[in-house]
């Protein structure tokens, strides 16, 4: 049966728009990494690291061991989230300089896990910055120095990076790169960055932060219940006209595996439903935009009268799909099956959804959250 071009046309549309916005959503131009020029031995005085660790006892010996070779005089505050394994333990036997190390308390009713973490450990904070970072971070050398740097040089009161995440297994690469890609769709760091626009983006994984800033937000308590964090700190910080910048990077990188993909799916179905505000109206209007953008024109291709159009939709996205691939150093032989990979997370999300209605909801490492 014969695709009408009207029926096309939607997932053109999309594309073309994607492509030719101005602030250019596929982009990797925000970017910051390490730089071997970067002073050695810099004072890291005024900067405390912030981790919230539950059960981290397979990453968090990576993540301090790393914190090493930032710089001199550097605080890190470790929350330990209750946890059932040694993960504190394993942390005092890395002998990090001006490592404290605190016992989380009960999970306080309203709040999510990782955010009372954190609070509790802002309490013990006495220093102008604060960088929140996960427990699977691992940070490059002198990567903390230019952060630094930029953040007093562009007078930012916020900056956060979008972690490396693990691309060595079939799925990972298929799927990871994509996920960040999308969410530069969602959420384009351009508009982001920018003082006059209402996008706030934040990647949680590393989040360098003012402490008055989150002094003058009231803490954590500001969103203690967020699922998406990272995006609800930013939001928070830009509506008090303070300053952000997000960007991409290869030198923090997460060490956590999603070497399957079931481990990716439950990534992902934890928030996806939350990012649509837990809407079955903009369930239903993602639906039609991903069947638009990805069913149509891959079933345009299975019909010889539509097949050239579909042919130019598949193009115009592998166009914007390349550059993320190349900035991972990924094939670019996965840019044609962007559509396929479109469709699984469309499933995700209606799993996500699922979750919420029928199932107990969020969970993470033992705690549930609806």
């Amino acid at each position: 049966m014969e695709i009408p071009f009207l029926a096309i046309l939607p997932g053109l549309l999309i594309w073309l728009a994607i492509l030719l916005l101005p602030w250019r959503p596929w982009s990797t131009r925000e970017s910051l990494d390490s730089s071997p020029s970067a002073a050695q031995n810099h004072d890291l005085s005024d900067i405390t690291v912030l981790i919230p660790a539950r059960n981290e006892a397979l990453n968090i010996v990576d993540t301090l061991t790393a914190l090493n070779h930032q710089g001199n005089n550097l605080n890190v505050i470790l929350v330990d989230d209750q946890s059932t394994d040694n993960t504190a333990e394993l942390a005092k036997s890395v002998n990090l300089k001006n490592l404290t190390i605190i016992q989380g308390t009960e999970l306080d009713e309203g709040w999510s896990g990782k955010l009372w973490a954190l609070e509790q450990g802002r309490q013990h904070v006495n220093t102008p910055y604060i960088i929140l970072l996960d427990a699977d971070i691992v940070l490059e050398r002198n990567l903390i120095p230019v952060v630094l740097e930029k953040v007093k040089n562009e007078q930012l009161q916020m900056l956060s990076l979008m972690a490396f995440l693990k691309m060595q297994t079939f799925w990972e690469k298929l799927l990871m790169p994509a996920f960040i890609f999308f969410f530069k769709l969602l959420y384009p760091f351009h508009l982001s960055n920018k003082t006059n626009s209402w996008v706030a983006a934040a990647a949680g994984g590393f989040v360098f932060i003012e402490t008055r800033v989150l002094e003058e937000l009231g803490g954590f308590n500001c969103i203690k219940d967020a699922l998406i964090d990272d995006c609800s700190l930013a939001k928070q910080v830009k509506t008090n006209h303070h300053k952000i910048w997000t960007g991409m990077t290869h030198s923090a990188i997460s060490i956590r595996n999603y070497d399957t993909l079931s481990s990716i799916w439950h990534m992902v179905a934890r928030t996806a439903y939350t990012q649509l505000f837990y809407s079955p109206l903009l369930l239903l209007l993602c639906t039609l935009l991903m069947i638009a953008a990805f069913g149509i024109p891959v079933a345009a291709l299975l019909h010889t009268e539509s097949i050239i159009f579909g042919l130019c939709i598949l193009i115009l996205q592998s166009i914007c799909y390349l550059p993320t691939l190349r900035y991972y150093s990924m094939n670019p032989c996965f840019a044609p099956v962007l559509p396929l990979i479109g469709i699984l997370y469309l499933v995700m999300t209606w799993s996500s959804a699922y979750r919420y209605y029928f199932a107990k909801g969020a969970n993470w490492k033992g705690r549930y959250y609806n």
